[in-house]
């Protein structure tokens, strides 16, 4: 009897032609799309042996995991798994995967890339042109800045935050990290300032971008207590998971000045929740946002060569599992221990 792989929100545009490639001649590909994080018929839940879950929308808590009576493993297609119960998972001794080596590249170019349109007022020259001659005049605009020398603080330096490091660095910012987890005399690898406080690090970063997971400890971790920490005039950059920073916090420094800019691909809220205050002024184009807040629809993934390794990649992980046991991306390994 071949095995049955339940595919939720695949990404192919046409055919499966990397999923089935990857899964081999032996194995039952089943594609289903899932309607407000679930899918409509809870019998698809209980026929798989495997299941990779290609997106966020789709959630996987408890009461779901439950009806995977026949399930063997859970591959997230991305890095992100804050949407998976890795401990009702672990529980019932199913491993949890993901797809970590994917679109690094990509999201650390979004993340310079937002920066760096927010720090030369590249869009904000823009809308202002679009609408007159009179903003002719580039000295308009007051928080354009001097890349050298800017100090960009980076809350974790994982692939995708070593990458983006890298990129600053280039431009001769002084690149300063607060990441826990990493090992004593890690910053020594790359000559970066690594501070242990995130208290130490806000106080210092001219510009702030983020790059951890969500958890526990990351939820809210980008509250008013913290911006308020921010040199004044500081720009924030997120690309990592919108439920790291309040969104009410971003709104209210930026109106009273303290935060001078930011540049958002990801959301408490997604896709965009409208009636907020800020995303309500900035989608009527008010002036004062023109230089100061630019948002993107959780992009900073996406380009047509990462959405084809995310493909191919998600499905051989699972596949590795299946057939030889390998876990090589396992992220419920704790749980999965306690069981054992």
């Amino acid at each position: 009897m071949s095995l049955k792989i339940l595919v939720i929100d695949p990404l192919f545009d046409t055919v499966p032609d990397l999923e089935t490639a990857a899964a081999g001649p032996d194995v039952e590909l089943i594609f289903r799309r899932s309607v407000n994080g679930r899918l409509e018929d809870d019998a698809d839940y209980g026929i798989a042996d495997a299941v990779l879950n290609c997106r966020s929308a789709h959630r996987l808590p408890a009461d779901v995991i439950e009806k995977l009576v026949r399930c063997r493993c859970i591959a997230q297609g991305g890095v992100g798994y804050g949407h998976v119960d890795l401990a009702a998972a672990g529980t019932r001794g199913i491993p949890v995967i993901h797809t970590p080596d994917y679109g690094t590249t990509e999201v650390a170019d979004h993340a310079v890339a937002l920066s760096l349109s927010l720090l030369r007022g590249i869009q904000a020259y823009d809308r202002r042109l679009r609408r007159s001659n009179d903003s002719w005049d580039a000295r308009l605009l007051k928080t354009v800045k001097r890349l050298t020398g800017l100090r960009v603080g980076l809350i974790g330096v994982g692939r995708i935050g070593t990458a983006a490091a890298r990129r600053f660095e280039a431009f001769g910012m002084e690149v300063g990290y607060y990441d826990p987890h990493l090992p004593v005399g890690h910053h020594l690898s790359f000559g970066w300032k690594r501070f242990d406080t995130l208290d130490e690090l806000l106080g210092r970063s001219d510009l702030l971008s983020i790059h951890a997971l969500l958890n526990e400890a990351t939820t809210g971790m980008i509250d008013a207590r913290a911006l308020a920490l921010l040199p004044p005039g500081a720009v924030l950059v997120n690309t990592a998971r919108g439920g790291i920073v309040r969104l009410d916090a971003v709104h209210a420094a930026l109106v009273d000045g303290h935060l001078g800019a930011a540049g958002l691909d990801v959301f408490e809220d997604e896709p965009l929740n409208r009636a907020h205050p800020l995303i309500a002024a900035w989608a009527a184009g008010e002036e004062w946002l023109d230089e100061r807040l630019i948002l993107t629809p959780h992009s900073a993934f996406y380009s047509t060569a990462s959405i084809r390794d995310i493909r191919r990649l998600s499905m051989q992980y699972l596949m590795a599992y299946m057939r030889h046991g390998t876990l090589r991306t396992c992220v419920n390994m704790g749980v999965l221990a306690a069981r054992r």
